[in-house]
């Protein structure tokens, strides 16, 4: 029976096996950004493949995933070639290799392990942002022009910034470097491990609060994944402490609706440049 896709984000890391190990997909316009597809969705096309790979161990979610990206992508066909580097009882770690046209555009190394049967104990002093209410939020409608015609997947997105955090959206940056707010695909897909990864990077570059606007590469982007998360919308948050010699880190903290930390990420991205 032929399984129908109904999400756009599922559409968008479609794979279609073609041999032990390797994929074929096709990147959607839908999800550019600036110039090339945004790295988050690149990065759950790649992971999509080795939980494919390693679902068949019993390791079906990425528990630490790290993407090098080589060369921007662009909308059409891509590949995904995965190599198994260990399998064991509890964590399997593996690489991918996402190509279009012979040309290698992401390397990826993640360990994989199943985050559904984790319910130890927690201790951190991680909590999450305060913020508005999403209704009280700012939505993605209200940010600059120039910003929304480079970036087609904000119509993919229910996304509500903090609106203490938008004053560069009215020619004010705070330069804090801090950029959060709340998150929800806009077709009602519920989020999953893979989601998140997409999530780790939907954000306006923190940049836009440093007074520098424009498209921000990504160079390398890790994600960590604490657990499942809750249906329902996503609390997302953003910040920079160092931009030096036209590069700037960027650390993101994801939290489900339950309150609880399901994600965290750092990336480092080359500045726009003016």
């Amino acid at each position: 029976m032929t399984t129908v896709i109904r999400s756009e984000f599922d559409r968008g890391i479609a794979l279609t096996p073609t041999a032990p190990g390797h994929f074929e997909g096709e990147l959607d316009p839908g999800w550019q950004i600036g110039g090339g597809i945004n790295g988050g969705l690149l990065l759950a096309v790649a992971g999509h493949a080795l939980s494919q790979r390693h679902g068949e161990d019993g390791h079906p979610d990425p528990v630490s995933i790290s993407g090098y990206y080589l060369s921007a992508s662009v909308a059409g066909p891509a590949t995904v070639e995965t190599e198994l580097v260990r399998t064991g009882k509890s964590l399997s770690t593996g690489t991918a290799v996402l190509r279009q046209g012979g040309e290698e555009r992401l390397r990826v190394l993640a360990t994989y392990g199943d985050l559904a049967g984790r319910g130890g104990e927690i201790r951190t002093s991680a909590t999450p942002p305060k913020m508005p209410l999403p209704e009280q939020c700012i939505g993605v409608e209200h940010a600059p022009k120039q910003f929304i015609e480079q970036a087609a997947l904000l119509e993919r997105f229910d996304l509500r910034l903090d609106p203490a955090t938008v004053g560069w959206a009215l020619g004010a940056p705070s330069g804090e470097g801090r950029i959060q707010g709340w998150f929800k695909l806009a077709d009602g897909r519920e989020p999953d491990p893979l989601s998140l990864l997409l999530v780790a990077d939907a954000l306006p570059p923190v940049t836009f609060d440093l007074g520098l606007p424009g498209w921000a590469p990504t160079i390398e982007l890790t994600v960590h994944l604490r657990a499942k998360p809750a249906p329902g919308w996503l609390l997302v948050s953003h910040a920079t402490r160092n931009l030096a010699d036209g590069y700037f880190e960027e650390d993101a903290e994801i939290w489900d609706s339950t309150g609880r930390l399901v994600a965290q990420s750092r990336q480092l991205a080359r500045a726009p440049r003016g």
